[in-house]
């Protein structure tokens, strides 16, 4: 069965707007979780515009589901993820002044460097994930890092699905298949919603988690967050 893993971050970009702590993004994380999500994701930036770090430390010891934290694997990255030591550490290739995650790894060209990373995540107990476009390359060469998981980037399945899903989805499931065969998990995330979700999963063998942020707060502005977080558990159901 495929978890829910709620983003954060549009939450904590509301409570930065105004400089105070409204909302209350430790109460309304515990909420979600209580609403019947399986996950909690933060993805902070080096300009902290959503998630700060100290999130992190004041999140951990109240989460009772799991923990993802995404991020850019600086060193001070590094050294923040392994203090907190969520349930799962995923590894995008951003550049600190990305908007939002745009691109997967180049697996081939950074194995050694991810290799190195990942190793120390697992030293202290952190299940690791790599962002990976569907390429079949890419998802062989994230076996030779080491990771446990690799979160299939999603956003050109989600640009796509409504000119022709299958069409969309065909290199997910041929990437899918590869990391079946090479003994790693698989997340995914990036412009699912509530449109093109069950399609994707219904497609996809051995899909672990789904991390979404975005589309999930836009739409609870219509439908309340209980009833938003009800409504996507039902597609992956």
């Amino acid at each position: 069965m495929t978890k829910l893993s709620v983003n954060i971050n549009k939450i904590a970009l509301i409570r930065n707007s105004r400089g105070a702590n409204y909302p209350n993004l430790i109460k309304l994380a515990s909420d979600i979780e209580s609403f019947g999500a399986e996950g909690i994701t933060v993805h902070p930036r080096p300009d902290q515009r959503h998630i700060r770090y100290q999130d992190l430390y004041d999140l951990k010891p109240l989460l009772k589901t799991e923990f993802n934290v995404e991020g850019y694997p600086s060193e001070f990255f590094i050294k923040t993820v392994c203090e907190v030591k969520p349930a799962q550490v995923t590894l995008v290739p951003d550049p600190p002044e990305a908007l939002t995650s745009s691109n997967g790894w180049d697996t081939k060209k950074n194995t050694q460097l991810l290799k190195d990373i990942i190793l120390r995540f697992k030293e202290n107990g952190i299940r690791t994930s790599i962002f990976v476009n569907p390429e079949i390359e890419m998802v062989k060469y994230a076996k030779d890092t080491g990771t446990d998981r690799i979160e299939l980037y999603t956003e050109f399945y989600a640009s796509n699905y409504e000119l022709n899903r299958e069409k969309a989805v065909d290199p997910y499931y041929k990437a899918a298949l590869t990391a079946v065969e090479h003994g790693l998990g698989m997340n995914a995330g990036h412009d699912l919603n509530l449109i093109n979700l069950k399609y994707f999963q219904e497609i996809i063998p051995n899909l672990l988690e789904v991390s979404i942020g975005h589309a999930l707060v836009s739409d609870a502005l219509y439908y309340g967050l209980e009833k938003t977080i009800a409504y996507y558990l039902e597609r992956l159901r």
